[in-house]
């Protein structure tokens, strides 16, 4: 492997990339000052169908409109300097064997790609998640690969300690190194892992019939860097092969499937000019615009593209009604379908969730929401204290808040079943929910009455009773039920979730557990 200054400078920004993704994890701390939703923010494809679906601004994305500028200033550089993915297929592609290209996926197949996303996002669905590349490489990461890695890593380590026995205190601290800088915080295998996985090994497996087969044919990233990069005034002088030689087509990771240099395509990796064996390859600046082809695809791909988007927005929104009764987002947010315009499905919120309540919805939100986070709290709940996923969030979909204002959000709405409780449907005490509410005033409270159990003595039995004024549906309650099947109290989605008014909670930080 040569090292050129487009393939350190990838290595540095991988690097990064792994660095601020094992970053991005509670490590006992209450803030996550530096966190891989950086690469999200320079993201031009989710910088555009944020606009288009959310028809509004967030200072969070100012790095992407740097970058939009960047890309007409020296054109598709990000592809060949920074995508951590395109660095990954660039490391994997010698020790891949070439057969012949994919005659499916030359010509205009990602634009019909491209396009329907955006055009989707115009009518207020925003799917651009689903097919960019970091999305792809940090879901296959978070679900599936680096719980894995810690799994096998805490496993690996007990064994360790049963081969050396007493011995087991001198290898412990590099054991407690390595656990607190570099596994994950737990080991959960989320829902669509699996998925995720295969789309990600997917795309590198490509790479067994062409040199960036994703990157030239299908990524909708890489298509619209490609589109603005058409407008640099930076172009590869000479233009197309030599006569005389022809290396170019062997050194270029993406073009020259013809004897021209397909602007759009060019990654700026240089490899051409690095390896020219007569020196005659420059990019050299010029006042004269040439786009090398037209502006925008043709008429008939272009409104078929946008037909599309509004076909797929059609369908997308249909979830059954039953779904939706449970469908709880993270604290913050207060309207559905704001949150579906600005969520990036990159699955960040769900690997720092503190009490693992969050995963990513598969059917339960429709085509709509899959992918994008879900409390379910008889898995996990929303910790009182915790505001983590708030500030990992690259868009604001889940907003960054205060302590103090967090505890106030509305997740939904804890209802007892009277049929599953123990206090109603068997007639004996049971308070573990009221215990375990975090809210200082208490949203779940008891009161004793007289009733015929089941054998037919009457007594006095605690029962329970919910203050909906001051639940915040955090889920705790669902979580901690004794019961080892269905809960005795559930918590329902509610379409008002207005914050609580503050002079209604009394906050007491030391009123429960906090942190682990």
């Amino acid at each position: 492997m040569k090292f050129t200054p487009s393939r350190i400078c990838q290595l540095i920004f991988l690097a990064l990339f792994l660095v601020l993704f094992i970053q991005t994890e509670y490590r006992g701390r209450d803030e996550i000052n530096a966190a891989v939703n950086a690469f999200f923010r320079v993201n031009p494809l989710v910088l555009f169908s944020y606009l288009f679906a959310a028809k509004s601004w967030t200072w969070l994305l100012l790095p992407a409109v740097l970058m939009v500028a960047a890309t007409l200033l020296l054109g598709r550089f990000f592809c060949g300097w920074i995508c951590p993915l395109g660095t990954i297929l660039d490391l994997v592609t010698p020790r891949i064997g070439k057969s012949a290209p994919i005659k499916a996926f030359k010509g205009n197949i990602k634009y019909w790609l491209l396009l329907p996303l955006l055009s989707a996002s115009l009518f207020n669905l925003n799917l651009s998640g689903l097919l960019d590349p970091i999305a792809i490489l940090l879901r296959g990461l978070t679900f599936l690969f680096y719980p894995l890695m810690g799994l096998g890593a805490r496993e690996g380590w007990v064994g360790v300690y049963r081969l050396i026995g007493e011995r087991r205190d001198v290898v412990a601290p590099a054991y407690n190194l390595i656990r607190e800088n570099l596994l994950p915080f737990r080991d959960t295998i989320y829902p669509l892992a699996f998925l995720s996985a295969a789309v990600l090994l997917g795309i590198i497996a490509l790479e067994r019939f062409e040199t960036r087969n994703w990157c030239r044919n299908l990524c909708p990233l890489g298509t619209l860097l490609g589109w603005l990069g058409r407008f640099s005034p930076f172009n590869r002088v000479p233009k197309g092969l030599c006569g005389d030689c022809g290396q170019c087509r062997e050194l270029c990771p993406t073009s020259f499937d013809g004897d021209l240099l397909l602007k759009e395509e060019c990654v700026l990796c240089m490899e051409c000019q690095q390896g020219c064996p007569h020196g005659r390859i420059t990019f050299t600046p010029s006042l004269k615009l040439k786009l090398g082809g037209p502006l925008l695809p043709e008429r008939r791909l272009l409104l078929g593209g946008m037909a599309t988007g509004l076909l797929l927005a059609i369908p997308a929104r249909f979830r059954h009604p039953e779904q939706e009764s449970r469908l709880l987002r993270p604290p913050g947010v207060r309207s559905e379908d704001e949150f579906l315009k600005k969520c990036v499905r990159c699955g960040e919120c769900m690997k720092v969730c503190l009490k693992n309540a969050l995963y990513p919805a598969a059917y339960q939100a429709g085509i709509e929401g899959i992918y994008t986070p879900l409390v379910i709290p008889r898995l996990g709940y929303c910790e009182y204290d915790c505001t983590l996923c708030g500030q990992v969030c690259p868009t604001g979909a889940i907003p960054a808040l205060p302590v103090a204002a967090k505890r106030r959000e509305v997740i939904g709405k804890a209802v007892f079943d009277k049929n599953h409780c123990l206090p109603f449907a068997r007639k004996i005490d049971c308070i573990v929910c009221e215990e375990h509410c975090p809210i200082a005033e208490k949203a779940i409270r008891s009161r004793a009455v007289t009733v015929i159990g089941l054998d037919g003595v009457s007594r006095v039995v605690k029962e329970p009773y919910i203050v909906e004024e001051i639940c915040n549906g955090c889920g705790i309650c669902e979580n901690v039920c004794p019961l080892e099947t269905r809960s005795g109290i559930e918590v329902f989605a509610v379409k008002n979730r207005t914050p609580i008014p503050e002079q209604q909670v009394v906050s007491d930080v030391h009123s429960h557990g906090g942190y682990p």
